[in-house]
């Protein structure tokens, strides 16, 4: 569903959204419909499958989906369920499998989805080539694969990070390879949360002391269309911290980036739930999928340009440190507005003309689900009428 145009200004621009859609089963159920299913969802980079039968699953909002290198090394995307029974075929996040084969039955499928297999076929009355595992569309964004469930006209990921192109094109995207395994932290918060809390510029100088002694007064923030932009360049003066002044001492030059670039971190969040956070020496995805009105699953990895300086490996090594730490933090945070949520004294909170990002997302949410007006939850089955 694309989203409703809005007339003139919004007259809840400097207001957040109601508590209630941050717990409200049939208001994630509209989020579902009509956020998650039309929008993109990075599953993984095409180094992460370079050979025939190599493949990644992604499982978000009660759907498995599988991306493959076909045996012509084409990559495409399937729904991962069998067209017999239903069930699931591949149960391993990654792996190779040069013939997906339901662990039910038996019906075998091929690379490109065709089904070539069925035992006892003579007594189906069925044709096999209308039987393939139902596609699922796939975009590859400089190397990053990312699917799409249902096509509402919405921009591509190519469309939506347009505007920075420039900006990313240094750091080789299509050169990166997996630093590590992808981890999955699940939260007890609402998907929303998690997003509000990564485009809040304001708590930066409050609670993520150490961001703040490695970036000063530099942090930023930015809203398009379709992306925040965050920044905040590595300072000059070291930091009382061990871990942030070794990262600021063993950051080594890096060949391929502008001098500008040499010492900053730079976020892009895109709708809805996706984000690429771009260091000189690391670029991480990270997306927080949502379970439910009250549970959000965090997927993230590193991914590095080769690199086997023995500063580089440092610096990797510090940043992890440095950003595990900005999680705990996050992770508190979070999870003190959940609960404060819960609250029957607070419904809408008012947004800082400087709040350009969460002001932003608020407006489109509106947009998509214009209940979100509403400062307590409407009555049953509204979503029906909408």
């Amino acid at each position: 569903m694309v989203e409703q145009a809005m007339e003139g200004a919004d007259p809840d621009a400097g207001w957040s959204l109601p508590a209630w859609t941050y717990s409200d089963p049939e208001f994630f159920a509209a989020e579902v419909e009509r956020i998650f299913r039309p929008s993109w969802q990075i599953v993984c980079h095409a180094s992460d499958i370079p050979n025939p039968g190599d493949f990644h699953t992604l499982d978000y909002i009660g759907e498995s989906v599988v991306v493959i290198r076909g045996e012509d090394g084409a990559v495409r995307a399937f729904t991962n369920v069998c067209r017999h029974r239903g069930a699931r075929i591949l149960d391993s996040a990654s792996g190779c499998a040069k013939k997906l084969v339901c662990p039910y039955h038996g019906w075998t499928y091929e690379s490109d989805g065709r089904l070539t297999g069925v035992p006892m076929k003579a007594g189906y009355a069925m044709d096999m080539a209308d039987h393939g595992l139902t596609p699922v569309q796939v975009e590859d964004f400089h190397g990053f694969l990312f699917v799409r469930l249902a096509d509402d006209g919405g921009p591509t990921v190519a469309q939506m990070m347009a505007p920075y192109l420039a900006e990313i094109t240094p750091y080789r995207f299509a050169d990166l390879r997996a630093l590590g395994r992808v981890t999955l932290r699940p939260r007890a918060v609402n998907w929303k949360n998690i997003g509000d809390n990564y485009s809040d510029g304001l708590h930066i100088s409050v609670a993520h002391p150490g961001l703040k002694r490695l970036m000063g007064d530099g942090y930023g923030v930015e809203a398009s269309k379709h992306v925040d932009k965050m920044w905040g360049p590595i300072v000059e003066r070291p930091s009382a911290n061990w871990s942030e002044r070794a990262y600021q001492h063993f950051l080594p030059h890096v060949p391929h980036l502008p001098p500008e670039r040499q010492r900053l971190w730079t976020y892009f969040k895109l709708w809805p739930n996706f984000a690429f956070d771009i260091y000189p020496d690391q670029v991480d995805f990270m997306a927080w999928l949502p379970i439910s009105p009250t549970q959000t699953l965090i997927r993230e990895i590193s991914y590095v340009v080769p690199d086997d300086r023995r500063e580089m490996k440092a610096a990797r090594y510090l940043n992890w440190r440095i950003n595990r730490q900005v999680n705990v933090e996050d992770t508190a945070l979070v999870a003190r507005v959940q609960a404060g949520m819960a609250s029957d004294s607070f419904a809408v909170g008012p947004l800082h003309e400087d709040e350009v990002a969460l002001r932003h997302f608020c407006g489109r949410m509106r947009g998509v689900i214009p209940q979100a007006r509403l400062h307590h939850a409407p009555g049953a089955g509204w979503s029906n009428s909408a």
